[in-house]
């Protein structure tokens, strides 16, 4: 007996998050009916229409390479082909639609139908990290893709422009286009944050500075327990509009005992540092992994290395958003 899968959409543009909903349901069964919103639905309830005709058009042509048996119905309300057919087990929605995912069950039970199996689909991202929408596409923030035709608007959490320049230089080499701001942000967690507190200053950072952006990215330096003593860390986290945080961390690097003695006192790493190495660091820019290492590694290079690990996931959604 073949399993028959019902998916829905108005489809106005056939985008990557529709093909994803499709491409799901031909996975998911042996017969997919497709159900397109009709015009006079979509023109009450869309901002934006391309005439059915169009939007089946486009629906039909993707289908036709999928190999399986499919039916494409016009229908003038989202409930209408899902909640009365008798013969459909599978339903595919995506979040946007799984509350009504469930209405549609309660309309099955109440005809005496079996409820449907749900399917719920995640997201599928543009490379702002908000959804990909026809709506978007039209109004020509996207392309099909997900792909961004302005810049990635990004504010970073520090008035340290050693810190800003670092998140330009990663961000640069990934987006095609993108604008980094910054503003002064409170990290809550004091000037020489410890342990778990560095990750959590570099959250406050992030969160404080994503009003009016794509990203907020908050990056704290702190000290973090080792086996063999007391490290310096850097922590970034990075914040989108959907609420999903990325975070991770550069390389650390080990304070020489006589440091690590003054920072147990109270004092600060700055303090230390300045008063250890007054002569060698007049016009030094490396930072104390700079004086630590002769040149050879430099505070914006850790700091780009932390940026480029909390960036990992949103490089791979595919990867990490399923």
């Amino acid at each position: 007996m073949k399993m028959k899968v019902g998916v829905g959409g108005t489809f106005n543009v056939l985008h990557k998050g529709h093909r994803t909903l499709l491409d799901r349901a031909f996975e998911s069964g042996d017969e997919v009916h497709i159900g397109i919103m009709s015009d006079e639905y979509a023109e009450a309830n869309k901002s934006l229409l391309v005439p059915f005709e169009r939007r089946r058009e486009m629906v039909e042509s993707y289908a036709l390479n999928k190999g399986v048996e499919f039916t494409i119905i016009e229908i003038g309300h989202p409930t209408e082909l899902a909640a009365t057919d008798p013969t459909l087990e599978v339903l595919i929605v995506s979040p946007e639609t799984s509350t009504r995912a469930s209405k549609i069950n309660d309309q099955r039970r109440l005809a005496g139908l079996a409820p449907l199996k749900i399917i719920t689909i995640p997201y599928v991202l543009a490379q702002d990290f908000r959804p990909i929408s026809s709506s978007r596409i039209i109004r020509g923030e996207l392309d099909e893709e997900g792909r961004l035709l302005r810049p990635l608007k990004v504010c970073v959490g520090t008035a340290n422009q050693v810190k800003v320049e670092a998140v330009k230089d990663v961000l640069r080499k990934i987006y095609r286009e993108v604008d980094v701001d910054s503003t002064e942000a409170d990290s809550g967690v004091g000037l020489e944050p410890f342990g778990d507190d560095v990750l959590k200053g570099a959250i406050a950072r992030a969160r404080a500075s994503l009003e009016g952006f794509d990203l907020g990215i908050g990056i704290e330096a702190g000290i973090q327990q080792g086996d063999d003593g007391l490290y310096d860390v850097q922590q970034c986290a990075i914040i989108d509009n959907m609420g999903w945080i990325t975070h991770g961390h550069g390389p650390g690097f080990r304070y020489p005992p006589s440091i690590e003695r003054e920072l147990r006192a109270g004092r600060s790493v700055g303090e230390v540092v300045d008063e250890m190495f007054r002569l060698e660091r007049n016009g030094h820019k490396g930072g104390a992994i700079g004086l630590l290492t002769d040149g050879l590694l430099k505070r914006k290079e850790l700091t780009e290395q932390a940026v480029i690990a909390a960036m990992v996931p949103r490089i791979r959604l595919d990867l990490y958003r399923v």
